[in-house]
């Protein structure tokens, strides 16, 4: 595969795909269901079953491409008129043996949508566990989208930016939607194969926004600033002892999360003021010090005032977090090997005093002067719209940069409005007239629910943007027979916290 790859060559590739009808929908139409969603657990056989009669293109395509089973030369001529089975060996994508055509890396659609509505993009990346087969994938594997990086694409702030870094790129998934709302993008990675295949998956999705540039974590920006970064780091805490692989696409090649120490602690100088940075990472709660704790005083030391949210997902065991990732790189629980190597990590955790380690969603911004924000949250509960959360952040984020400018008098002119995901409920014991619980749910974003009185119950029904915050404060005053004071005084912290929830808004 060439650094450069030919975007001629690209282009017709792209368009023999879609003239095959190779996208998401056809494909799962092909095999059916339940075949698609046996490829979700890395089992291909049902599928190849279910196309085993056909030499159709898409067939054909989908034997050589997704799930790496070599084909007849002819079969693929066939099914890539315009640049034949010459064309993916040009490409980097296959190799000739006789007449046979043979996969040197897999090529899928993966579909997505976002506030411009549905997409897809085609990704090229190293041959997986389903095209191999199973058994340990190389250590410079370069890896498709996987769960981790479509969240974080789903993540990323949907809003118009001049300039993104993609810090770490891989196959160039964060790079690709960057360009859904960026005019310039900047993608790097510490290996040379990543960045190659994202500038194929760059041709392929026939964008030239995207510039790739080699080096480890801020070096190839030395000097740079950016509007945004996003980045999905090799953050897998592994011991650094011989005889642990070490993958590029996952390991930093650091002492427990001091590439996420890194990241978090250089990340600002690099952000234009008021610039936003995103990522994903793992944590340790080392030395009794809780995870979260030690990742705020990162933030705080960084040398630039950064606004920061970060939401925790989950937090494991050391035991379940080593069984995870050396099951990840392919290696079968219950083999010599797996013990062996579960043994190097748990000592290598006991070692350094790790209990547990955290796993979640970080964002900083450059404040423009003193930060305003500093939420460190867990939120262990099933999201509704995950994949979709950059909306949500960026809307919450305008709202709290108005509200958290105000003073009390001031947000009390404020006419609020209640998202329309919010729906109430109220929970009463048997015979009792009054509610002994009322709650708040969020229908997207977050899907937070919120334990309301009935003072904030009503103050959120009567947020319909025509009166202000003042006038409803006053009135629920007059309507309960308590102290207005007293009510304001209760309520506006609350009101502040609902804002940052996107429960309300300014309307």
């Amino acid at each position: 595969m060439t650094s450069h790859p030919d975007l001629d060559l690209a282009r017709d590739l792209a368009a023999d795909l879609a003239s095959a009808r190779f996208r998401s929908e056809a494909l799962r139409a092909m095999w059916g269901v339940a075949a698609d969603d046996a490829i979700g657990r890395s089992l291909r056989a049902p599928a190849l079953r279910a196309i085993r009669d056909r030499d159709d293109a898409l067939a054909v395509l989908a034997r050589v491409l997704i799930f790496g089973v070599a084909q007849p030369t002819a079969d693929v001529d066939r099914a890539l008129p315009r640049v034949g089975a010459r064309g993916l060996v040009d490409l980097g994508l296959a190799a000739l043996d006789g007449d046979i055509v043979t996969p040197r890396a897999v090529l899928r659609p993966q579909s997505f949508h976002d506030d411009r509505g549905p997409g897809e993009w085609l990704l090229a990346s190293d041959l997986d566990e389903i095209a191999l087969g199973g058994g340990a994938l190389a250590e410079d594997h370069v890896l498709g989208a996987g769960g981790a990086s479509l969240t974080l694409a789903g993540l990323q702030l949907p809003t118009p930016a001049a300039s993104v870094l993609d810090l770490g790129t891989g196959c160039g998934v964060q790079a690709l939607r960057a360009c859904r709302y960026a005019d310039r993008v900047v993608a790097t990675d510490i290996s040379a194969r990543a960045l190659r295949f994202t500038d194929l998956n760059a041709a392929l999705a026939g964008t030239d926004a995207i510039e790739t540039r080699r080096g480890s974590l801020f070096e190839p920006v030395a000097g740079e600033t950016f509007e945004r970064i996003v980045s999905n780091p090799p953050f897998v805490i592994t011991p650094r002892v011989q005889g642990v692989p070490e993958y590029e696409y996952r390991d930093g090649g650091l002492v427990g999360d001091a590439l996420m120490q890194s990241v978090v602690e250089g990340v600002g100088s690099h952000l234009a003021p008021g610039g936003v940075a995103q990522f994903l990472g793992n944590w340790e709660t080392r030395d009794g010090v809780d995870g979260l704790d030690r990742l705020r005083g990162w933030v705080e030391s960084a040398g630039v005032p950064l606004d920061a949210w970060v939401v925790e997902r989950e937090e494991l065991d050391p035991i379940a977090y080593a069984e995870m990732w050396i099951r990840d790189g392919g290696t079968v629980p219950g083999s010599p090997e797996h013990d062996r190597l579960l043994d190097t990590w748990l000592e290598d955790f006991a070692e350094r005093q790790v209990s547990a380690i955290g796993f979640g969603y970080v964002l900083l911004r450059r404040a423009e002067s003193a930060p305003t924000l500093a939420r460190y949250e867990e939120v262990t509960h099933s999201i509704p719209s995950e994949g979709a959360l950059g909306s949500h952040l960026a809307a919450v984020l305008a709202a709290h940069d108005r509200v958290a400018a105000l003073d009390d008098d001031a947000l009390l002119a404020l006419h609020l409005k209640t998202a329309a995901d919010v729906t109430e409920s109220r929970h009463h014991l048997p015979g009792a007239a009054d509610p002994s619980v009322i709650e708040l749910r969020q229908g997207g974003g977050f899907g937070r629910s919120v334990q309301a009185d009935p003072a904030l119950a009503a103050l959120v029904g009567a947020s319909d943007g025509e009166l202000s915050l003042g006038q409803i404060v006053a009135a629920l005053a007059q309507l309960l027979e308590v102290d207005e004071g007293a009510l304001r005084a209760a309520l506006l912290p609350s009101v502040r916290e609902l804002v940052l929830d996107g429960f309300l808004a300014p309307a």
